[in-house]
């Protein structure tokens, strides 16, 4: 069989009982028909387990009341952090 893209014999190559037709001179790779789907149904096997599930967290939010308890907050002003870098 020649190399659809620069004429060249291509090569057959069996990996793990699929038959692959790869170009030595472009290094393209051809498959035949169910070839893919076999690639396809192997790589599941060999797919990353799931990640553990999450452990749960207490929510200690309401426990927090930061730095501002029983004090007034300071207003923001109207340029942001950028006002506070530079003078406008």
């Amino acid at each position: 069989m020649k190399c659809p893209v620069d004429g060249a014999t291509l090569v057959i190559a069996d990996r793990n009982g699929v038959e692959i037709d790869y170009c030595p001179e472009c290094r393209g790779v051809w498959l035949d028909r169910g070839e893919l789907d076999k690639i396809i149904e192997r790589s599941a096997e060999y797919a990353a387990p799931p990640p553990p599930p999450r452990e749960h967290r207490e929510d200690h939010r309401e426990e927090y009341r930061g730095d501002y308890r029983g004090k007034p907050r300071k207003k923001k002003k109207m340029g942001g952090f950028l006002e506070d870098i530079f003078d406008f």
